[in-house]
């Protein structure tokens, strides 16, 4: 079994998008103050986290977008874990809108398609927030015609960030489409023959959450 870790680990004041604050992780108990709730020689640490849930890797359900939407609680196991994946790899260098041209002659049906752009390589750095790749409106609906069931990419946001109505986010997740933002690793990734999961936990009526995004890789016949 090969399995590829595709999340950025969390850690205390780390910034995942530009204006939205670091998350604050500190110990709710410690393990010196736990020394006198047990016996001798046990200890135990409990840990705390204050964050907002747009941190590190995370999953967009339609609840992000839609008030009616899907919330992370009730999207099905079957739509987030072991779906068959594809990587489509494009060029951050040449420009930054991914259009349709770049998802044809790809098999799409019932697949999760993960967007390498290379982007993930200046995470933790202010490029990352400035002039990522992203999609285009035409290529979100491409891929929801294609009948895709789930859309990552490994830069700051799947949309253009200037533009203000959103419209990757508005037409995968009116389709019931997650997406997985701030990824990394779709390098180590074959292009296809992979098992793709990134479960959130099961937050009632929230819209986004962390994930462990990761792929597993299929034995060659």
């Amino acid at each position: 079994m090969s399995l590829i870790d595709l999340s950025h680990s969390i850690e205390h004041g780390m910034v995942t998008y530009p204006g939205l604050p670091g998350p604050l992780v500190c110990d709710y108990l410690s393990r010196e103050a736990s020394k006198s709730h047990y016996s001798p020689g046990v200890q135990f640490q409990i840990g705390k986290i204050e964050m907002v849930a747009n941190t590190g890797t995370y999953l967009d359900a339609p609840f992000h977008r839609y008030p009616h939407g899907l919330d992370l609680a009730q999207l099905p196991l079957e739509a987030l874990a072991e779906l068959e994946g594809v990587v489509v790899r494009v060029s951050s260098e040449n420009a930054r809108a991914i259009s349709p041209r770049s998802f044809r002659g790809v098999e799409l049906q019932g697949k999760a398609v993960l967007v390498q752009t290379g982007w993930d390589r200046h995470w933790r750095t202010d490029q990352y927030g400035r002039g990522h790749p992203f999609l285009t409106g035409e290529s979100a609906q491409f891929l929801v015609d294609s009948g895709v069931v789930l859309v990552g990419i490994d830069s700051l946001n799947i949309d253009d960030t200037a533009d203000g109505s959103r419209p990757v986010h508005s037409t995968l997740l009116e389709a019931d489409i997650p997406i997985v933002e701030h990824m990394c690793n779709l390098g180590n990734l074959p292009a296809s023959g992979f098992r793709f999961s990134a479960v959130p936990a099961k937050v009632a009526g929230f819209g986004s959450w962390p994930v462990r995004a990761y792929g597993h890789v299929l034995p060659s016949d």
